[in-house]
């Protein structure tokens, strides 16, 4: 896989980068100072918050997926707590503070580019706040699970019992 934002110079002394394979693996490396680049996985952390049987779902604002649902999502911060985040993202996308009850799983393997390595899954519960969309989501509403809208991502399916995947459950 290549990198999004390949590295090119030493972050420690600026000598410019060369590959060489290290560790089982070709690698950016420093020949004059040894630094090694490791590049970290992405990690985003998604609620599954359901209320009278039905699933809460945003929508899309942007690609991939403008326009398709999903469950409230997004990255882990570096020093975050995973189910934080997934708190965090669920109230800046819906406008409802939940509490994470349990680690559902997760879902390995990047869906595209611009996305997570890893999807830690977690089961919440509403403790207040207004249902509205917010921050990168056009929609967000509750849905029977009869009935879904387009879901956007495989991970999102996963959590819903839609597809099978390799689940670690927790």
């Amino acid at each position: 896989m290549s990198l999004s934002f390949p590295v090119r110079f030493c972050p420690s002394c600026g000598t410019a980068l060369i590959q060489r394979p290290l560790f089982g693996k070709e690698r950016s490396t420093c020949p004059s100072c040894g630094w090694i680049y490791f590049e970290d996985p992405k990690v985003a952390a998604a609620v599954l918050v359901e209320q009278d049987e039905h699933v809460l779902l945003v929508q899309r604002v942007n690609e991939p997926g403008a326009g398709l649902w999903t469950l409230p999502a997004g990255f882990v911060d570096a020093h975050e707590d995973p189910a934080s985040a997934a708190e965090r993202e669920c109230l800046e996308e819906t406008g409802l503070t939940v509490k994470v009850t349990r680690l559902l799983g997760i879902i390995a393997g990047r869906e595209h580019p611009a996305g997570a390595d890893m999807v830690i899954a977690y089961r919440a519960e509403i403790c207040g706040g207004q249902l509205q969309a917010g921050d990168d989501a056009r929609a967000a509403a509750f849905f029977p699970r009869h009935a879904l809208p387009p879901l956007a991502f495989h991970a999102t399916r996963v959590i819903l019992g839609l597809e099978k995947a390799p689940l670690f459950e927790g």
